[in-house]
């Protein structure tokens, strides 16, 4: 139903001879012929997106999934010389409109990447179910959307929206694990002229589901491209991180960048924790090997797919430079969705910790923050995939808990000479804790008795020591050590992979 096939005797000399996806012969009808210039034709698009070399048009129980009266073209490829199965909708007919023969080649090419095991790579340009095909075109997303929910958490799902998509062709890429939105996308479930009609509300299509609204404002989309070149390259990092995620080698270690050099020498000082992600992790041509999700959205958490001593992780990491890198509701929603999507795929979590806490606020009380927290504290308490976590400078009451802490099972816990462990700052906790004594002091007697107490408090129950001798933390190890020490506590532990799907939280 699903298998591969060598339709026509055309023949890419690129290729060594392989085959490639079928072209109308001179004086054929199909429709998509008039089209190849189109910059929106599937066949064109897939070429962006694929490696050079053969191209294998799927077969469905209608016929080839790249036949003349299709809208959606499913192929079998390769990006980075490994295989991949990828779809395309045409943009360039019907506005991309799917029915029921449609949906079952998208359908075909979901299934044949499972069979497979490799990743699957849709190309989004739809305005939703086809009208004309009325229940049957709803059938047919429900197909799609079955298939979706099958294949998810046992092949790396990435969808790359090139186009409005509307409807049901907004759902499909929501359910995958990875949206990358070019310039040119749209995602809605209904357009600018419905939502004028029912709510009076005036927005074009591109205030309502561009790029800027998914990556800023919804948080949908994962990555925002800056062309449809740079969509198509991002989704080949992506799957080429995905699909070969290598093993950590502790002689890739090297020496390079001390990420402690860093920080800033005021502890209270913010910075931007990308650098020391960047120090950490491999570097290759062109730069670290980091693709980042979601980095306008929920900004005062870091997520994204990076390599370290050659295998492929997932980073958490605080980001004291938004909200002094505080947890809040949606970047615990955040953080927890790309845990169980690493956890799903058997990539290994590095977390980088530097929290004073929980973002207090009834707007947080009131926008969840005990649901979404406790979102993260799950995904990290059920994850086990290999995990390891640092703590650079603080962590504090419940966010050091969810920050993957040894009680929810991280495998490895380290922290840098200066880390802070404990469940408020010494601070907050002698103002609490010594509330009398400060009020009974004078004004000028005041500021010394507060450092005074809290030196103390730091020396009883904060820093790093006691997080130590109560086997919180493993061991205290010096920032230039850093990257060393996070590959060989990858490499160490006993690959694993979490057996569920990865809901789109």
């Amino acid at each position: 139903m699903t298998d591969a096939t060598d339709a026509t005797d055309t023949r890419n000399p690129d290729s060594g001879g392989g085959p490639v996806i079928a072209r109308p012969r001179t004086g054929e009808s199909d429709p998509r012929a008039a089209a190849e210039g189109d910059p929106r034709a599937p066949r064109r698009r897939l070429a962006a997106l694929l490696d050079r070399g053969p191209v294998l048009p799927l077969r469905t129980p209608g016929g080839h999934s790249d036949g003349p009266g299709l809208v959606a073209t499913a192929v079998r490829g390769r990006i980075d010389g490994r295989p991949v199965v990828a779809f395309c909708t045409d943009g360039s007919r019907r506005g991309g409109a799917l029915g029921p023969a449609d949906c079952d080649a998208i359908v075909a090419a979901i299934d044949t990447a499972v069979r497979d095991g490799c990743p699957v790579v849709g190309l989004w340009h739809s305005g939703g179910a086809k009208l004309s095909d009325g229940i049957e075109a709803l059938e047919g997303f429900g197909r799609v959307f079955s298939a979706i929910v099958r294949a998810s958490g046992r092949v790396p799902q990435i969808s790359v929206v090139v186009g409005p998509a509307a409807g049901g062709a907004a759902y499909g890429p929501a359910l995958t694990d990875v949206i990358i939105m070019a310039p040119g996308g749209r995602l809605f479930v209904t357009g600018p002229d419905v939502v004028r009609k029912v709510t009076g509300e005036h927005i074009d299509m591109t205030g309502l589901g561009g790029p800027l609204a998914h990556g800023r404002k919804s948080g949908v989309a994962h990555i925002v491209a800056a062309s449809e070149a740079d969509a198509y390259g991002r989704a080949r990092r992506v799957a080429a991180l995905l699909s070969h995620p290598g093993l950590a080698d502790q002689e890739r270690a090297g020496s390079g960048v001390d990420p402690g050099s860093l920080l800033p020498a005021a502890a209270r000082r913010a910075y931007d924790m990308r650098p020391v992600i960047q120090a950490i992790v491999d570097h290759e041509t062109g730069g670290p090997v980091f693709e980042e999700f979601q980095r306008d959205w929920a900004a005062n958490i870091i997520v994204g797919l990076a390599r370290l001593g050659g295998r492929t992780v997932g980073v958490v990491a605080n980001n004291p430079i938004r909200k002094a890198g505080c947890l809040d509701s949606l970047s615990a929603e955040k953080g927890a969705r790309f845990v169980r999507m690493c956890d799903a795929l058997g990539l290994p979590l590095v977390v980088l910790v530097d929290v004073p806490g929980y973002l207090p606020g009834v707007r947080q009380e009131w926008d969840g923050v005990i649901r979404r927290g406790a979102k993260l504290v799950h995904a990290f308490a059920a994850a086990t995939v290999p995990r390891v976590t640092l703590v650079l400078r603080k962590s504090h009451g419940g966010a050091y808990i969810a920050m993957n802490s040894r009680s929810l099972g991280a495998d490895t816990v380290l922290a840098w000479p200066q880390a802070d462990v404990a469940v408020m700052g010494a601070s907050a906790a002698v103002e609490i804790l010594h509330r009398s004594a400060l009020a009974a002091a004078g004004e000028s007697e005041r500021p010394a008795l507060l450092a005074s107490l809290v030196e103390h408090q730091e020396a009883e129950s904060g820093g790093v020591r006691r997080g130590i001798a109560s086997g919180a933390v493993d061991a205290i190890i010096e920032p230039a050590d850093t990257r060393a020490r996070l590959i060989a506590a990858v490499a160490a532990t006993p690959a694993a992979r979490g057996q569920h799907d990865n809901i789109p939280l």
